[in-house]
């Protein structure tokens, strides 16, 4: 077997949560290109529907579970366990923040920090739990988190402080599975610029100049995510646990105040 192979995942079975566009839906698709059948979550259905069809196209089967991921992590295990009769790989995908006001962490109401914990820490618990009590020859879950929880983050505090949380759960989940065979590792993308990155940042002037902030001269890709996460899901990263793995572009903490070398003119 070369070490190529070791990137397969050919009769394991996947959820990617939060997969109707976007990077999860780069992921779902990543994890059928290696072999695995996948399990579609988003709220719509037509969204799920254009991924599952992706994923066919790849040769995979495709189950979708449409529906908000808060208190539904169960139902979606149930289902994926019903269907294919294993669970090897949860990617916990959905997050973000629909929260249109920009405000202080002191002024910031308490139902709106409990709705972003609901959604990005809450249910990559739930996600967690329902996937490790049903992974019984091992397994890998995967957390999506964000360099935000990495560091103070103004302005967003209560997104920042559940992605810190991620990283944190991510690491204790590692130790308390390890014994069972199951790896939990993090992502942290950098700016990847989809749809609703889009919504949130803007017109293209804007996407140039958060590229200049990059190291690397660009924004992200969901691509550049699914390839790191296929990675953790592999046997090629058998004995990586416990990590949390930033894909930014060199857009690091140390080097969030990068200043490059002023664009000639003309």
């Amino acid at each position: 077997m070369s070490l190529l192979d070791q990137f397969r995942l050919d009769g394991k079975v996947a959820v990617v949560t939060g997969s109707g566009q976007g990077i999860g839906r780069a992921i779902a698709w990543a994890l059928a290109d290696a072999g695995a059948d996948v399990v579609i979550n988003a709220r719509r259905r037509g969204d799920c529907e254009e991924t599952a069809a992706g994923a066919e196209a790849r040769g995979q089967r495709a189950l979708i579970c449409d529906g908000d991921i808060r208190d539904f992590s169960e139902t979606i295990a149930e289902r994926t366990m019903a269907t294919f009769g294993r669970l090897d790989i949860w990617v916990n995908d959905v997050g973000g923040s629909n929260e249109k006001n920009v405000r202080l962490l002191v002024d910031t109401p308490d139902d709106v920090f409990r709705s972003q914990l609901e959604l990005n820490l809450t249910s990559a618990f739930q996600g967690a739990k329902a996937a490790g009590n049903r992974m019984v020859d091992g397994g890998v879950i995967i957390n999506i988190t964000s360099g935000a929880g990495t560091r103070g983050s103004p302005y967003t505090g209560p997104y920042a402080a559940a992605k810190a949380g991620m990283i944190n759960l991510t690491q204790t989940l590692a130790l308390e599975l390890a014994e069972r065979g199951i790896r939990v590792n993090a992502v942290s993308p950098g700016p990847v610029v989809t749809e609703a990155f889009r919504e949130v940042l803007g017109v293209e002037d804007q996407l140039d100049a958060l590229a200049r902030t990059i190291p690397l001269g660009r924004t992200g890709t969901p691509d550049d995510i699914a390839g790191a996460v296929l990675y953790l899901a592999s046997p090629a990263a058998s004995w990586v646990t416990g990590e949390h793995l930033l894909v930014a572009g060199g857009r690091t903490q140390r080097a969030y105040q990068y200043q490059p070398k002023a664009a000639p003119e003309g």
